[in-house]
């Protein structure tokens, strides 16, 4: 992990250093070569280990250019996450223990991820999201791995309230074919999380190339697909998940489809009431009116 300055957490400590207090410069190696570490320590457990004050680890966060220590250990943690395997994960997440001390954990950090999210996040970006979705010819929804979950359940969504909605799995082949034969003022919205498949960034890439509309989804903003979006919607984790965060990017696709409905007015109706004769007429649900179900 020492040999990434290219990520801005890291970046901006070895650009700063030559130009750091002593004190500060024990720090910043002290962050560079053990960022698992650092990531997970408070102000006074950073400045014991460097053996410096806390006073000087609130100017060195201050001097990258963080408003606070909390927005610092976030980067790191940002980082942190996108260096770890699969091991990694499971030595640093506790498996050890109660179920029940698990569990709150588990609720805790949820709940945690879903207050940052909503004390940071961009309300002007959301609404933007939101008038793509409304006004765009046709909407392409591409996950792969872990993010394909957030991808059927997004696109799934959008069809019950508007058409022309395709899901598409990042990692066949044929949503190359669907995406070069998209129309101009088509949509197409990448989730992505962390590891972050090199198959949703070739097709972010291709996206772009093909002229259409780039939404992406991710949980970090050093997702490397929201350097080729349009616009991006980051669904922030203050922990480092064993696999996965769901909660976030979960409240945040609620958000967009109960946003898009709300404007799409009769617009709605009349695509529902469509849907729901589809329904009836292919016996698609179960209807409690119906009696083949009972045991006689």
């Amino acid at each position: 992990m020492n040999d990434h300055p290219s990520h801005p957490a890291m970046k901006g400590i070895v650009e700063q250093r030559p130009s750091l207090t002593p004190k500060a410069r024990i720090l910043g190696n002290y962050i560079l070569k053990n960022p698992r570490k650092a990531v997970f320590m408070t102000t006074k457990e950073l400045a014991e280990t460097c053996h410096v004050s806390e006073a000087t680890v609130v100017r060195f966060v201050s001097r990258l250019g963080y408003k606070g220590y909390g927005a610092f250990q976030q980067a790191l943690r940002d980082f942190v996450d996108t260096e770890l395997t699969m091991l990694d994960r499971t030595d640093l997440s506790e498996l050890q223990g109660p179920g029940t001390d698990r569990l709150r954990r588990v609720v805790f950090e949820e709940m945690d991820n879903l207050k940052h999210f909503l004390e940071s996040v961009d309300l002007n970006v959301l609404n933007h999201v939101v008038d793509f979705l409304e006004k765009s010819h046709s909407i392409y929804v591409i996950g792969s791995r872990l993010s394909y979950t957030f991808a059927y359940y997004l696109g799934w969504s959008l069809t019950k309230i508007r058409p022309d909605v395709r899901i598409i799995k990042g990692s066949d082949s044929a949503s190359i074919d669907w995406l070069t034969i998209a129309a101009p003022e088509s949509l197409v919205i990448i989730i992505a999380t962390t590891r972050y498949p090199n198959e949703l960034i070739r097709l972010g890439k291709m996206v772009r190339r093909l002229g259409l509309t780039l939404i992406v989804i991710a949980d970090s903003s050093l997702c490397p697909l929201t350097h080729f979006a349009h616009l991006s919607l980051i669904a922030p984790s203050k922990n480092i998940p064993f696999i996965g965060n769901p909660t976030t990017i979960s409240c945040i696709i609620n958000y967009l489809v109960l946003e898009l409905a709300s404007r799409n007015g009769g617009r709605l109706k009349q695509h529902q009431e469509k849907l729901e004769q589809a329904y009836l007429e292919n016996d698609v649900l179960f209807n409690l009116d119906r009696d083949e179900f009972d045991i006689k």
